[in-house]
């Protein structure tokens, strides 16, 4: 069955640095365009960054030139870099993979950024 699981959520002081991951299984990953959002509590789901399948990455506003992502088709995972983190980046990191008319969700890995 299609999994997305995420890990490298934390705790880390302002400033700091976090790589998120995200593993795909279950569905042919090389097609997929892949996404990056996050959910700060009280807050809508905002998306963060994305990469399509051919490797072409964007990024929020609010994150470019801080948080970088990118994706291994080998090993199915994508990655989100986030340097100078803040605490208005603290929330629940989702990973998102898009295509053929299919979306899926992974289970979500918290980042909260608090000295």
């Amino acid at each position: 069955q299609v999994q997305l699981v995420e890990s490298g959520g934390g705790l880390v002081q302002p400033g700091g640095s976090l790589r998120l991951s995200c593993l795909a299984s279950g569905f042919l990953f090389r097609r997929y365009d892949m996404n990056w959002y996050r959910q700060a509590p009280g807050r809508e789901r905002e998306l963060v960054a994305g990469i399509t399948a051919g490797g072409s990455a964007n990024y929020a506003g609010n994150v470019r030139g801080r948080f970088t992502m990118s994706r291994d088709n080998v090993k199915n995972t994508v990655y989100l870099q986030m340097n100078s983190l803040t605490p208005e980046d603290t929330a629940v990191y989702y990973c998102n993979a898009q295509g053929y008319g299919t979306i899926y969700w992974g289970q979500g890995t918290q980042v909260t950024v608090s000295s």
